[in-house]
């Protein structure tokens, strides 16, 4: 039963019992009409109080019936909101929690509304590519006024009731019995008569056009790639200039457009796909987690850093080691040092700082972390240099205690051997800036026991962090990828392409940074190292060698002030050079190609199908369980451009026979055998299928 109802002195009590926000699907929404027509029915009830209980009123529709039949199933949302909207008995929405979209839409649809003031309110629709689809388009502005239901509705952001207490939108704003509040609220409109209705409100603002047409040019330039916020801002017009049932038709059409635009399909898919990759097929609720109250971390260098500040952010405390007095002195001075930058800013305040230091203990004993229930090692890319760490740790670390390397390409199965409790180990690959990039790459060794899995996925939510699951393999599943991306990159170069029409042409498809930019910004020196390993290793692979001419020159990227571009002093600006594009075109004769012209067209699809490509590779192999974790790694951690989706997704939107086609037509150029088509692509593409049922 997804809704109950209950009687107290006069007043019917409807509460929305559908775990764990109360959504609006259709079997809710059918409880909802049952329950109110129960309460009209019943001549002892004069008045009704809904309620969602502590945790929240309502989280909103159910983005799950999106394009299936039950979103257009009778009682739609609108004709619930309607119902009550037009009850002849009070209500009064008692909002504790969180309303959000439809969840604030019926709320809205009700005659009175009593907050707690800590609830949390707003209508996130645009961060899915829509608008509010029931009215919220409408009634917010009448209720808060335009300018903050402009910034609410925008953003997407959610507000906090108190925040809205002076507004018209709630009656009471407490800090009480929100339902008992509501009671009283109840009782005196019953009392009264008289039934209010949000509908029947005006927009109050005295320069409501001239504001509207300042929004509308602060909009468009803040959302090229997104035409949700555009759409939204005419359904909030149409709340001022027109009667709320033409304004009502102008919000549902503009619903029905966005919802089928590529960019919403997008945005739902990335929503999915994140929590998605929370769960692991083999990893039930069942299996239990381990308890982590002390975190250790091996290394205080710029990833280790970062990574300490992760779990100092949430609460736990951390033991910092390091092989040096000095070494751990700049680690700790990285940290304060970026603690109080957030100060300056205004994101923390003197005293959290303190308080997240004073959790810190830096030390240069091993023996130091054997409380610790987790031990994060981020040391040296080396294996003489993990086996010396995770021998150490293997001989310190209590019993149950979690051992994981950061490393981003080394087998994890190989470190695992160098401890006796390879059960134990696993590989959490952090993103540099460690404290700020949401992904982490959780990899699964064949050793690595569920509970260890599961207790650092439900960690990864505590600091924040958005991991998937990744198996191993040399770089797991955002740096094998990008391997191919940029070997693509690089013979482009070769061919006739420069640096910074590659980047411009990535950048434009809606990449945050173009393979270039981004090489000179990680350091080039990196993927020299890399290179040089796979030559001993995977003789076969072949490379553009302008990146190791490049780093002969010891243009290793910003770091250097030289790289693929030029940087000025204090200037992170990337300025074309002219030794580069000379230094290249110098080699592709040396290499004895003739350059050509080379559209952005092509530029895009070789890079992007290049990743599509070793992503189909990578799910045939077992090292990406769905194709849904590959997007969020891109998604989250490669600066892929959300409103495409991620490179799998992208890749079903274009057709994956057209992906095919293409490859074959790449495969008879320069170094045409990187384009050899995964046989998991061929067959989904032989099938008509896609990567994401």
């Amino acid at each position: 039963m997804s809704v109950s109802h209950e009687t107290r002195d006069g007043v019917a009590i409807v509460t929305l019992q559908n775990p764990p926000v109360n959504g609006l699907g259709l079997a809710t929404r059918r409880g909802l009409v049952e329950a109110l027509a129960h309460a009209l029915a019943d001549a002892s009830v004069e008045a009704i109080v809904v309620t969602g209980g502590a945790r929240a009123f309502s989280g909103g529709a159910d983005i799950r019936e999106l394009n299936r039949p039950e979103s257009g199933m009778e009682p739609t949302l609108p004709t619930v909101i309607a119902a009550f909207e037009n009850s002849s008995k009070p209500v009064v929405a008692a909002i504790e929690g969180l309303a959000l979209g439809g969840g604030l839409e019926l709320a809205l649809g009700m005659h009175h509304r009593v907050a707690g003031s800590r609830a949390q309110i707003g209508l996130p629709e645009v961060k899915l590519g829509l608008l509010p689809g029931a009215g919220g388009t409408q009634r917010l502005p009448r209720a808060v006024g335009l300018e903050t239901a402009v910034n609410m509705i925008i953003s997407g952001a959610p507000v906090a009731a108190g925040k809205l207490a002076q507004s018209r939108l709630f009656d009471r704003v407490v800090d009480t019995d929100v339902v008992q509040a509501a009671i009283e609220v109840a009782k005196e409109a019953a009392a009264s008569g008289e039934l209010h209705k949000v509908r029947d409100w005006t927009v109050e603002h005295p320069e409501a056009a001239v504001f509207l047409a300042s929004a509308r040019t602060a909009v468009a330039a803040a959302s090229a790639h997104y035409p949700a916020p555009l759409r939204c801002l005419d359904a909030i017009e149409a709340a001022v200039n027109l009667p709320f049932d033409q304004g009502i038709e102008t919000e549902r059409a503009a619903f029905a457009d966005l919802i089928q635009t590529p960019e919403s399909k997008a945005l739902r898919h990335a929503f999915f796909s994140e929590r998605a990759a929370g769960k692991i097929a083999d990893v039930g609720a069942d299996v239990a987690v381990r308890e982590v109250k002390q975190v250790g971390v091996v290394g205080a260098g710029t990833m280790g850093a970062g990574i300490s500040m992760n779990f100092l952010n949430a609460g736990i405390p951390v033991t910092l080691l390091e092989t040096s007095q000095d070494a751990l002195d700049r680690g700790l001075a990285t940290i304060r040092r970026n603690y109080e930058g957030s100060a300056k800013k205004g994101k923390l305040t003197a005293e959290q700082v303190e308080q997240r230091m004073g959790l810190l203990t830096p030390t240069l004993e091993y023996a130091d972390l054997k409380h610790a229930d987790l031990i994060v090692e981020a040391v040296f890319e080396e294996y003489s240099v993990k086996e010396s760490v995770f021998s150490q740790l293997d001989a310190v670390a209590r019993p149950g205690a979690i051992l994981a390397s950061n490393t981003s390409t080394l087998d994890v199965d190989r470190i695992a051997a160098f401890t006796g409790r390879p059960q134990d180990v696993l590989g959490l690959h952090f993103f540099s800036p460690a404290n700020v990039m949401k992904l982490l790459e959780v990899v699964r060794g064949k050793a690595t026991a569920k509970d260890v899995l599961a207790t650092v996925m439900a960690l990864s939510k505590k600091i924040g962090k958005t991991a998937v699951v990744s198996g191993v393999c040399d770089g797991f599943i955002g740096n094998r990828m990008i391997e191919q991306y940029s070997r693509q990159a690089g013979f482009l170069l070769d061919e006739g392409a420069l640096p910074q029409q590659i980047d411009r042409a990535m950048e434009a498809f809606g990449f945050a940074m173009g393979p270039f930019r981004m090489g000179d910004l990680a350091g080039n020196d990196i993927g020299w190292a890399i290179r040089k390993r796979r030559y001993v290793e995977k003789p076969h692979m072949t490379y553009s060698k302008t990146a190791d001419l490049l780093c002969e020159l010891g243009r290793y990227g910003q770091k250097t002030g030289a790289g693929w571009y030029d940087y000025r002093p204090g200037d992170r600006t990337a300025h074309p050079s002219q030794l580069v594009n000379e230094l290249i075109e110098r080699h592709s004769t040396d290499i004895g190609l003739v350059r050509r012209a080379i559209s952005d067209g092509e530029i895009v699809e070789r890079l992007v199908y290049a990743l599509v490509n070793e992503g189909a590779q990578l799910l045939q192999e077992d090292i990406a369980s769905k194709a849904s974790d590959i997007d969020i790694v891109y998604l989250a951690g490669y600066g892929f451009p959300v409103w495409r989706g991620g490179p799998m997704f992208y890749a079903d939107t274009v057709g994956l026979d057209k992906v095919v086609a293409a490859m074959r037509r790449y495969g008879k150029g320069h170094e045409g055998a990187a384009w050899e088509p995964a046989p998991l692509l061929l067959q989904l593409a032989e099938a008509g299928r896609t990567f994401n049922p």
